[in-house]
């Protein structure tokens, strides 16, 4: 949709749900009733806990017991209702929206809840019934509730009449005329519905998301322009591989025009709305009303993939990674959206710590899926992140492979990830030419400089060089921890450790809980004379550990004799000369 469709909604939306999810809409402390036996206060504040990390099922157990204690509190019925929708418990979402909407008639939530309830159940009297009593989600779903109803009991008159009203509101016009095409191409009329989607005064056209192409390749294809859906199919879907897009290539190939499926009836059409919305919403960073659109939608049409994938998406940004599970896990393999549900799997169980099986999906995936680039890379990825470098090399060889017989550009990332995986295998001539590629395609890109400036400095090769890719990295990032620390440690091991104190106990600001740089600090300051200090920062640093990238013997050994004896011990020459 257009910036001023998007723009609109998110001047819209219905404030009210992100405050009900988020803080539960529950009444300030000062303000909760102890009532003796019912344990209402722990509840009340067992949920306002829960619903500030977003642990809606933890929240469900106290707020039905502070409802038991209280039913009739609106605030509880409401934070109730959205906590349904979110978990899609539909019966008692529609049960909570009942009772809140005959206490409170305007509100939003219970409003989408039983219109999404009506139109799951394709009753569209009831539909029409619940908006013409005057209750209200948001302007533009309210009229394209309307027209959605009154065209389900075949008044089509109406629903164009309603389409019209909606057309009116600011920013709404694309979407509006977008929905008109689908309703005429619904009921046949594929001619009205090309006519309005080519119409230059909508621009339908250019606001079209994934669905809407697909909508218009079908009415394309209805109408015999074959030749001009399959145009349309090679630009935007060139490369996917959707059961639907295939499908349609085979059969506009043979000039065989398939029936219009994108919605089957006008209650999938109002699936469309609540997905559109929350698409609008998510643009926005309104996670809280993205998710219960995105749920209202896939209430309707459990088919809509687009909206699981969302939720599942919201629901990884939100920290609830068992409930993202759920929802990738509702897409089937073979759906387009299969490789991201499964990707997104694994990045669920990565955040588990079930690392082994989020590496056992994604290798499932590269089998199921042996010439997309894209899951290669991000097994690569998930095996690097595991230190199991050797496999990340492998997949990263054979993505890059396969891009090199396409004909396809490697971007910096690529070569970037697998010179990580080379470096720590100790294979430096491979790793060294990987970070060169990566920065020959991006050179300023700061965490490749940090990277192979840091290597070059830790193998004392190239240090001029390696230490102004340094300073360049912290003049694209300067408040990088990280990239900080590595010019101090630099700066450090060339001996100029006057230099290096400033920006190391910078870095160390940055990132104050990180071992590594703290024991760094530590170091620095023992070059420098400021042996107090020093053995300060490796407790520090010992307090913070352990680290793979730190040696808690030797930071002990330090504090025990200090560093020029460690030094010593390891065979380095004194801190006075540049190693």
């Amino acid at each position: 949709m257009p910036a001023s469709f998007t723009s609109h909604v998110n001047g819209l939306r219905a404030v009210a749900f992100a405050g009900a999810l988020a803080a539960l809409s529950l009444p300030a402390v000062a303000q909760v009733p102890d009532i003796p036996g019912a344990g209402y206060a722990g509840a009340f504040l067992a949920a306002r806990e829960a619903g500030a990390r977003n642990d809606f099922a933890g929240a469900l157990p106290y707020l039905e017991r502070i409802r038991a204690s209280q039913p009739e509190d609106a605030r509880i019925l409401e934070s109730l209702t959205v906590s349904y929708i979110v978990l899609a418990d539909h019966e008692r979402a529609t049960e909570s929206a009942r009772a809140l909407i005959a206490q409170m008639p305007e509100n939003h939530a219970a409003a989408l809840a039983l219109l999404a309830d009506a139109f799951s159940r394709r009753d569209y009297e009831a539909a029409l019934e619940l908006l013409d009593s005057g209750a209200r989600t948001l302007p533009l779903i309210d009229g394209l509730g309307l027209a959605w109803a009154h065209l389900g009991q075949g008044r089509m008159t109406e629903a164009l009449a309603a389409l019209d009203e909606v057309s009116g509101q600011d920013g709404m016009l694309a979407f509006a005329q977008y929905c008109r095409a689908l309703a005429l191409a619904l009921v046949g009329d594929v001619e009205s519905a090309a006519a309005i989607m080519e119409d230059e005064r909508y621009n339908v056209l250019g606001a079209l998301s994934r669905r809407g192409m697909i909508a218009y390749a079908q009415v394309l294809g209805q109408l015999e322009r074959f030749d001009e859906a399959l145009a349309l199919i090679d630009d935007v879907f060139s490369g996917v591989n959707d059961p639907v897009i295939v499908a349609m290539r085979t059969a506009y190939a043979e000039e065989r025009a398939l029936p219009f499926s994108l919605i089957a009836d006008p209650a999938e059409g109002m699936a469309e709305v609540y997905a559109v919305m929350a698409a609008a919403m998510r643009t926005g960073q309104n996670l809280h009303d993205t998710l219960l659109y995105a749920r209202g939608a896939e209430w309707i049409n459990p088919d809509l993939t687009d909206a699981l994938l969302l939720t599942g998406q919201v629901f990884e940004e939100m920290g609830q990674p068992e409930l993202a599970a759920e929802a990738y896990g509702r897409i089937a393999e073979e759906d387009v959206f299969g490789m991201a549900a499964g990707m997104g799997q694994a990045q669920v169980l990565e955040t588990l710590g079930e690392v082994d099986q989020a590496i056992s999906v994604l290798e499932g995936l590269v089998a199921q899926n042996p010439d997309s680039v894209a899951a290669g890379q991000v097994l690569g990825d998930f095996l690097r992140r595991a230190n199991r470098h050797e496999e990340a090399v492998a997949a990263y060889d054979r993505s890059m492979a396969m891009m090199e017989e396409r004909g396809m550009e490697a971007d910096w990332r690529a070569h970037f990830s697998r010179a990580v995986s080379h470096e720590r295998l100790g294979q430096w001539p491979q790793a060294e030419a990987d970070f060169r590629a990566a920065l020959a395609i991006e050179p300023d890109q700061p965490t490749v400089l940090n990277y192979l400036g840091y290597s070059l400095v830790e193998r004392q090769e190239n240090l001029d060089e390696a230490l102004e890719m340094i300073e360049r990295a912290v003049a694209g990032e300067p408040d990088s921890g990280y990239i900080v620390d590595s010019l101090a440690w630099a700066l450090y091991r060339m001996g100029r450790y006057d230099d290096a104190v400033p920006h190391m106990e910078r870095a160390v600001e940055l990132l104050p809980t990180d071992p590594v740089l703290n024991d760094h600090l530590g170091d620095v300051y023992w070059a420098v004379g400021r042996e107090r200090e020093a053995r300060f920062q490796w407790r520090r640093a010992l307090s913070y550990g352990p680290n793979d990238d730190m040696d808690m013997d030797r930071v002990r050994r330090k504090l025990e004799v200090g560093l020029d004896q460690v030094r010593a011990e390891e065979g380095l020459a004194p801190l006075h000369l540049p190693e």
